[in-house]
């Protein structure tokens, strides 16, 4: 079992920047793909950014160019710097970690999220 602790979610204005931590409690973290979703009042998860264990990364369309994803195997944390921050981007915010094997997810875990505001 995989414990994924969030960190760094709070209220900022729009236009502000917000960075968000997971720390995961595994000693091959490198094997994991790690991702952030995001789910607002009312809407399904929607996922958020993505980054291999190569350390490819993707963003979803509505971020791409404002949020940042990377990873620090050595501290085993995954990070999200949000930028140029919308009300739209509203939402709890999730860590995952999946263990994919020859496409096959073998393990799924998820963090228990943290809250960002974004509010004037």
């Amino acid at each position: 079992q995989v414990q994924l602790v969030e960190s760094g979610g709070g209220l900022v204005q729009p236009g502000g920047s917000l960075r968000l931590s997971c720390a995961a409690s595994t000693n091959i973290f490198y094997n994991y793909d790690m991702a952030w979703y995001r789910q607002a009042p009312g809407k399904q998860r929607e996922l958020v950014a993505t980054i291999t264990t190569g350390g490819t990364t993707n963003y979803a369309d509505s971020v791409k160019g404002r949020f940042t994803i990377s990873r620090d195997n050595a501290k085993n944390t995954v990070s999200l710097q949000m930028n140029s921050l919308k009300p739209e981007d509203t939402a709890v915010y999730y860590c995952n970690a999946k263990l994919v094997v020859v496409a096959t997810i073998l393990r799924n875990y998820w963090g228990q999220g943290t809250q960002v505001t974004v509010s004037s």
